[in-house]
């Protein structure tokens, strides 16, 4: 049986919009994923739709992405307001409200829903089975896997998430995972069915994320040419553990003093949900510690300048607990510039270990400041790390992460009338 290339698709991210800037609220990697993938499978000729919620950073704004992707907002007065802990709630009006534009708007008929994060999984089991097409998940990130790394100070997931995960392992047509480490995750933690499981690893914009004069950079970015300069970029929240580089950094300090004049961590990036006043947190351990002089918070930043701060630093620092993959470890090779990260899930398969950067397998501060001295201390294997850097990024590309996602959709529609003959 030949299965055509899907016509239109709906893809589903309820709590964050891809039109909304990475680092800081509910928007992150996940967003860059969504936008990346979307582009290139609307280049192939399929249609690509994302419902997301009104009143995000982008509030109600629809807009696009490109050719062939559409961004429709949608949801009441009631849905703006709510935090993302609070939308699961809202799964069943959401879902009411894509089936309503659907049946409004002559363009909106699809041929699958791919939902993003296990919120808008909710959303989106309740419109495929309205609309009779088969339903693809992709994670991104689970709550026993967060559970089980749970940072210091972070907040367990409630079982509500847990089960409703297991829920859609059990009733998505096809379960897209980031990595191999995460497949596992799926078949130990969830009896997800192994045969219904795709691996497909996000890629880098290798046009944008490349290597470049580092003086050049240091000039754009107002970085000091004489420093060395550790950089962390994500949302500041416990999860990703920027305090554990602030204490490392104390612990550098404290042994070498002459490196308060010498080093610099940049922190970039901002408040993240219901880690709000975190930022504030840092600073205060910051200061606490005697590092405010050598700690710099920025904001977060649009990709372009982004990657031209990866190519100021001398080290890309991703200290996270948890990772489903760890774009920014990936873009920062493809930068040419060398990353420690903690070895922890898609982290190992992001890092090139040992080539690329190293990875710590503990989230111990001393640890981190011993290796991260140890690095700086090494300016050749810091060479070598950004010559070979690349060449590990180059292998992820988002034309493959397309390509291998609507692989992905055509072995859904395949499935769905095998299943339909079963029964």
């Amino acid at each position: 049986m030949s299965i055509e290339q899907p016509s239109r698709v709906a893809m589903v991210s309820m709590h964050t919009s891809p039109l909304d800037m990475p680092g800081s609220g509910d928007a992150g990697g996940l967003n860059v994923h969504l936008a990346e993938t979307a582009r290139r499978i609307a280049a192939t000729g399929t249609a690509v739709d994302i419902f997301t919620r009104a009143g995000g950073q982008t509030g109600d704004r629809s807009g696009r992405l490109g050719d062939g992707v559409r961004v429709l907002p949608v949801g009441d007065e009631n849905m703006r307001s709510l935090t993302k802990e609070q939308l699961p709630a809202q799964a069943t009006d959401f879902a009411s409200a894509m089936i309503a534009l659907s049946a409004s708007d002559p363009q909106c008929s699809y041929d699958l829903v791919h939902s993003h994060y296990w919120i808008s999984g909710l959303a989106g089991l309740q419109a495929a089975d309205e609309w009779s097409v088969p339903l693809v998940h992709t994670m991104h990130t689970l709550g026993h896997v967060k559970n089980r790394q749970l940072a210091p100070g972070d907040h367990l997931e409630p079982q509500s998430r847990l089960d409703s995960e297991r829920h859609l392992v059990a009733a998505a047509d096809t379960l897209l995972a980031n990595t191999e480490y995460e497949r596992r995750d799926l078949i130990e933690l969830y009896d997800a069915d192994p045969n219904r499981i795709r691996v497909v690893p996000p890629g880098v914009d290798l046009e944008l994320f490349r290597p470049g004069d580092k003086a050049k950079a240091r000039y754009r970015t107002g970085l000091s040419p004489h420093r060395r300069v550790l950089l962390f970029v994500g949302r500041l929240q416990p999860l990703k553990a920027p305090d554990v580089l602030i204490r490392a950094v104390h612990l550098m300090v404290e042994k070498q003093p002459q490196l308060r004049e010498e080093l610099q961590l940049v922190l970039c990036g901002g408040a993240s949900g219901a880690a709000a006043d975190y930022p504030s947190d840092l600073r205060r351990l910051a200061a606490e510690l005697g590092v405010n002089d050598v700690v710099d918070f920025r904001g977060p930043l649009p990709a372009n300048q982004l990657a031209e701060l990866y190519r100021a630093a001398d080290l890309v620092a991703v200290p996270s607990h948890s990772e489903s993959f760890g774009l920014v470890a990936l873009e920062a090779q493809a930068s040419g510039t060398p990353v420690v990260a903690a070895a922890v899930g898609g982290l190992t398969t992001s890092v090139a270990d040992g080539r690329g950067g190293v990875l710590i397998p503990s989230h111990e501060p001393r640890i981190w400041a011993e290796t991260l001295a140890t690095l700086l201390g090494q300016p050749r294997l810091l060479a070598e790390f950004a010559a070979s850097g690349p060449r590990h990024a180059a292998a992820f590309d988002w034309q493959f992460t397309a390509a291998a996602t609507m692989s992905a959709y055509r072995g859904a529609r395949h499935r769905v009338p095998e299943l339909q003959a079963a029964h």
